[in-house]
């Protein structure tokens, strides 16, 4: 693979100005970056149930998905390194307005969507701070009790992002660190503790490596794990503040997705080393996993710190996507294409309507319980929603770099994935990779009881068709007085 970095007089001088602060990142501090936005410990509980062959989904998903999705990334960022927009702007070039804003959109709603599975993850850990783990664990099933915790949380969390970025940075600042690379390092670290000692291994040994792929509604959890590895592309930006982003940035990028990797690997075997595949549940599993280890080594006054900490990181992380993706789409809104509505914002400059408007769709989706047999119907029926937008939206950018490589050929690459060819193949696993977990998305998981299959379609394909039917609407009603006369927002290279 070769990678080629623009050293022209002017193109440097152009760069420096418009995509860098003076600070450069390096390789480790770039790598730590990338699996910070990227891990998360609620979805461990998912895979444990695989045992060994867990660690095959987790490496091909980080070949196919992972490591593809950060590399095209980086190539488009740099090109438009000067300009807003994002994943509007990518896909716009290539594909016109249009599918640039169902991209943009697509980016926005599916975080919208993601906010409650992530606040039950956040309630089911406020149910463990007790010490009693059969009351815990009724607790965490209790339908109101999570019903209103995820409200609760998310409602503060938006009040908090409406104060501004300076609140948000001092919550989140810790939130990934306390809430996440430390529980995730504790966990593996007592599972091999817990082996070592002579703790029973309840993980089923007799499955290999390679999964049993005849089994076809066995892989839909599976294709969950896809989503384990989202946000990576949100890193592309910062592919201008790397010194020799030809070498550093691939180094950057594989060294961050390999750490991921291992912690995924391992923090799922800890669980399946502690609680038999039988009894995972989506929800709990990791919180009564912690339990069980700090009993086993007579720490179990540890376990509401541990429920606590994760509870910080769940709030942290619903704080920096509650005021991440909405401001996207606030920038584009501004330049024509929301209505006046969406453009409102408060004194603190904060896309204040949009954030209620956001937070009124949480609330309708939160009241899901009522229609769901279990927390765990919802957290799970409410994650593939999850999956299969976003997983469009990952789509059109991977299609969208390749047709950029023809379209737009002779545009400077600061950062160059090689040649044309290089581009088909990486971009293509990443867009088939994506495709065949968009598939799988759709199907009932044998391991979980979802209810009503009417209602997993239902909800899975009436979100779907709504989500992605509303931004061509919107967009067919868009108005010349909606752009806000002080956006500043360059237009496209093809309407010049």
């Amino acid at each position: 693979m070769r990678y080629t970095f623009s050293t022209t007089k002017n193109s440097v001088k152009m760069e420096t100005k418009k995509t860098t602060t003076g600070f450069r990142l390096s390789v480790a501090t770039l790598a730590i970056m990338n699996v910070t936005a990227v891990v998360s410990l609620r979805g461990l509980a998912a895979e444990s149930v695989y045992g060994l062959s867990s660690a095959f989904y987790y490496l091909f998903a980080a070949i196919v998905f992972l490591v593809p999705t950060a590399l095209v990334a980086a190539e488009l960022a740099a090109m438009y390194s000067d300009k807003q927009g994002g994943v509007f702007r990518w896909v716009g070039e290539a594909m016109g307005a249009k599918m640039g804003f169902l991209a943009i959109w697509i980016q926005w709603i599916q975080s919208t969507i993601w906010y409650p599975t992530v606040l039950t993850f956040g309630a089911v850990s406020i149910a463990f701070i007790g010490m009693d783990q059969a009351h815990d664990m009724a607790l965490a099933s209790n339908k109101v009790f999570t019903l209103i915790v995820v409200l609760a949380i998310y409602w503060v969390a938006t009040f908090i992002a409406l104060k501004g970025l300076s609140w948000v940075g001092k919550i989140s600042k810790w939130g990934g660190l306390i809430g996440t690379i430390i529980p995730a390092a504790l966990l593996i670290i007592m599972g091999i503790a817990y082996l070592a000692t002579g703790g029973t291994n309840h993980m089923d040994m007799k499955e290999g490596f390679f999964p049993d792929l005849s089994k076809f509604d066995n892989l839909v959890l599976a294709s969950g794990i896809f989503l384990f590895y989202a946000g990576m592309e949100m890193m592309g930006v910062h592919v201008m503040e790397v010194d020799n982003p030809r070498k550093n940035y691939p180094k950057a990028i594989i060294l961050g997705a390999l750490i991921t990797v291992l912690i995924f690997i391992f923090g799922t075997f800890s669980l399946g080393f502690i609680i038999p595949a039988k009894e995972v549940n989506l929800t709990q599993s990791l919180l009564v996993g912690f339990d069980n280890y700090l009993d086993y080594f007579k720490m179990s006054w540890a376990s509401p710190i541990i429920a606590i900490a994760l509870m910080f990181g769940v709030l942290a992380g619903v704080l920096t996507w509650v005021s991440g993706p909405s401001k996207g789409i606030f920038a584009v809104g501004k330049a024509g294409y929301l209505p006046p509505f969406f453009q409102k914002e408060n004194s603190n400059g904060v896309q204040r309507n949009i954030l209620l408007i956001q937070g009124v769709v949480v609330t309708l989706l939160a009241l899901l319980f009522v229609v769901m047999p279990s927390v765990q119907s919802f957290y799970q029926i409410l994650s593939q929603l999850t999956a299969l937008l976003y997983l469009i939206m990952y789509m059109l950018m991977f299609a969208s770099a390749i047709i950029l490589r023809y379209r737009r050929s002779s545009k400077e690459r600061p950062f160059r994935l090689g040649g044309n060819f290089t581009m088909w193949i990486i971009a293509g696993v990443g867009f088939l990779g994506s495709l065949l977990a968009f598939v799988l998305s759709f199907i009932p998981p044998a391991q979980i009881a979802t209810g009503s299959t009417t209602v997993w379609y239902s909800v899975l394909f009436g979100g779907a068709f709504i989500v992605i039917v509303l931004p061509f609407i919107i967009y067919a009603m868009r108005k010349p007085e909606w752009r806000n006369k002080t956006a500043i927002f360059a237009p496209f290279e093809w309407e010049k």
